[in-house]
């Protein structure tokens, strides 16, 4: 207590010295401004398949302007997906809720399924690894803990977002990089809850590029596979009125070469030893794939910290029933990234995952 009573008395002294200052015409001592307050973002996931997720995923841990709340897995195995996610946030010592949604048919491959396969060793709360037990929590922490439990063993991403949003009124950005049957479900379950997100920032659609050749020649737009897959949940969320923020084909095809690559893969942190590893199974996992992967889903991500690298525009899109979206005339429904900053994002990338974590 006398510690404390020292220190406060100090304070006290230092403003007084500040106004007498001030009162004499010179600058006071210079004040501080307080950080910004990180920004409430959930991430929408189908990591696993192919390898941005894990990419986009490495960089909202690297960005000190995100605070995560949750994330959720859709399309497929979520379940799988889910402990995918569990060893990776485990082996970089996050502590982040994550929760399986609602499984779907699917006949594609997930490439990343060995990493899944491997249980973390440690104890789970939510996804993070926790080392003590639930009478050491709050009771308020307790139930938190039990209601996302539960949510988890039965698939419930829908629940996890939509508590999220109730409790984070208008302040959640919802990041989804996959295709959108969560958020399908989401907007049918509770849709007056759905509209209380801040914004949509999303990877999916093509407008007028469509997936690069082989050769990197431009092709006519296509239906993108996030959109593709679930053409009612883009659909239904572009009729919602929540602010949605593209980032399509157009301007996402964004290679990792080879010099890039090997900064991340030798750094030798936590965070760059999984994507070592789950590259190399993604890579392993596509008979004559490229070795550089396209990183269309950390633009994403990007976009939500960092705009400037891809500026959005106002547009009205139609989504048709083959997974389309193209543009109409009327009222814009959504802003869309129709060209990013290519060079620029790949710095800031490698900036944030393999350096000091800067602006």
């Amino acid at each position: 207590m006398k510690i404390a009573r020292f220190f406060l008395g100090l304070c006290a002294l230092a403003l007084v010295a500040a106004g007498a200052s001030a009162a004499r015409g010179q600058q006071p001592f210079a004040v501080i401004p307080p950080l910004a307050e990180p920004q409430l973002v959930i991430l929408d996931t189908d990591i696993g398949d192919d390898i941005d997720d894990a990419f986009a995923l490495a960089l909202a841990l690297r960005s000190p302007e995100l605070r995560i709340l949750g994330i959720t897995t859709t399309f497929g195995d979520t379940e799988l997906r889910a402990k995918l996610l569990d060893r990776f946030l485990s082996a970089t010592d996050q502590r982040i809720d994550v929760v399986p949604g609602v499984p779907t048919p699917h006949n594609n491959v997930l490439t990343q399924a060995a990493y899944a396969g491997w249980e973390s060793s440690a104890a789970c709360f939510g996804a993070g690894s926790i080392l003590f037990t639930t009478n050491l929590l709050t009771t308020k922490d307790a139930a938190r803990l039990e209601r996302v439990t539960g949510q988890q063993q039965n698939h419930d991403a829908v629940g996890f977002l939509l508590d999220q949003i109730k409790a984070h009124p208008g302040r959640i950005t919802l990041i989804a990089i996959g295709p959108l049957f969560n958020v399908q479900a989401a907007i049918e379950r509770d849709p007056a809850t759905f509209r209380q997100l801040k914004r949509v920032v999303l990877m999916g659609g093509s407008v007028y590029r469509g997936y690069d050749g082989a050769n990197g020649e431009r092709r006519a737009p296509d239906a993108e596979w996030n959109i593709d897959r679930d053409p009612a949940g883009a659909k239904a969320l572009l009729a919602t009125g929540v602010p949605v923020f593209m980032m399509p084909l157009d301007s996402t095809q964004i290679h990792l070469e080879a010099d890039a690559r090997e900064k991340i893969f030798s750094h030798g942190s936590p965070l760059t030893d999984q994507l070592t590893l789950l590259y190399h199974q993604w890579l392993a996992g596509n008979d004559g794939h490229a070795a550089a992967p396209t990183l269309f889903d950390p633009v994403a991500v990007a976009y939500a910290v960092r705009p400037d690298l891809c500026p959005a525009k106002p547009m009205r899109l139609e989504v048709d029933d083959k997974g389309f979206t193209r543009p109409v005339e009327g009222a814009p429904n959504v802003q869309v990234c129709l060209q990013s900053d290519e060079k620029g994002f790949l710095k800031f990338y490698l900036g944030r995952v393999v350096g000091e974590t800067t602006r």
